[in-house]
């Protein structure tokens, strides 16, 4: 059988179109593809943005805010020394952005002005902290994005 040019356009252009939609198809079934939005409830914190807007302006206001560094011995969060440790509340969020099972919330209760995230609990890669705190009835809010 001879094949003429038109019948070879239209067999690439099938084989083509196979090939898009097997990649399509398998993009859309396989687990590991999976990705989920960035927040389950938009909506809601998007309603509580001004009030992250002011805290963030407050962290700003300090002569010293939080350091957030990379030990051995995991992740050490210091507050401002010039802050009664025993007065701060608040929580911390570590937020990794390539797997919502990854993520943590730490209530923050010091004994010190600084507080250590174990090694064991985090895993190399991006990560988004997020130290929401309060000191005498002011709201605090440091970001940070960093590689672990």
């Amino acid at each position: 059988m001879k094949i003429n040019w038109g019948t070879a356009i239209v067999l690439v252009f099938i084989g083509f179109i196979s090939f898009i939609m097997y990649f399509v198809i398998r993009m859309n079934t396989e687990e590991k593809y999976s990705h989920d939005l960035v927040t389950e409830e938009y909506y809601k914190e998007e309603l509580a943005f001004q009030k992250e807007i002011d805290a963030e302006e407050n962290a700003k206001e300090l002569k010293n805010n939080i350091q957030v560094v990379k030990t051995t011995d995991g992740l050490v969060i210091s507050f401002p020394e010039d802050k009664n440790y025993t007065n701060i509340s608040g929580a911390i969020s570590m937020y990794r952005p390539s797997n919502k099972r990854l993520d943590f919330e730490i209530p923050i209760s010091l004994s010190n002005s600084t507080l250590i995230i174990k090694d064991e609990n985090m895993i190399e890669g991006r990560w988004d902290i997020k130290i929401d705190w309060k000191y005498e009835n002011i709201s605090y809010l440091f970001k940070k994005s960093f590689t672990y």
